[in-house]
């Protein structure tokens, strides 16, 4: 007898993350690949910053993106205010790519959620996604209190 979806959620989200990870294989495109880009197609981001987002080291998120320059997927340039401080963006190719990396995924999941049974709709991912965010942002701001007062 197959057991509760809910009893072990680690699983079925790993599951899917494997879905994901053959979608952006289409494309060319690694699980770590689609993640920096992803966000990256929000606009630019410090390396700093990135390897926050993707909760990984910077060391982790420098190869990635170094992958990805030499692909022609992103750049890195100086901010215009810190020169010190190398942003790093979606070039055109990175957006097309994205985008048909994002299509891909979509087809598969939606093709997955036609599987489910009327009793058990699939739901909206936008709490995740809302919820996600808002422990980035109270856990950034932990780090950012630590450093203030300690």
């Amino acid at each position: 007898m197959a057991s509760e979806p809910l009893a072990h959620p680690g699983r079925t989200i790993s599951r899917l993350a494997r879905q994901v990870e053959l979608a952006a294989a289409t494309v060319e495109l690694t699980l770590s690949q689609y993640r920096v880009l992803g966000i990256l197609g929000d606009g630019h981001e410090a390396a700093s910053v990135l390897a926050d987002k993707l909760a990984v080291s910077r060391p982790s998120v420098t190869g990635v993106v170094d992958g990805l320059v030499a692909r022609g997927l992103v750049r890195r340039d100086h901010h215009g205010a810190d020169r010190r401080r190398i942003d790093v963006g979606l070039t055109d190719e990175g957006r097309r790519l994205l985008a048909a990396a994002d299509a891909e995924v979509e087809r598969r999941l939606t093709e997955i959620a036609a599987y489910a049974q009327p009793e058990h709709p699939v739901p909206s991912l936008e709490p995740w996604h809302a919820a996600l965010d808002a422990l980035r942002n109270a856990r950034h701001a932990e780090r950012k209190g630590a450093h203030v007062g300690g």
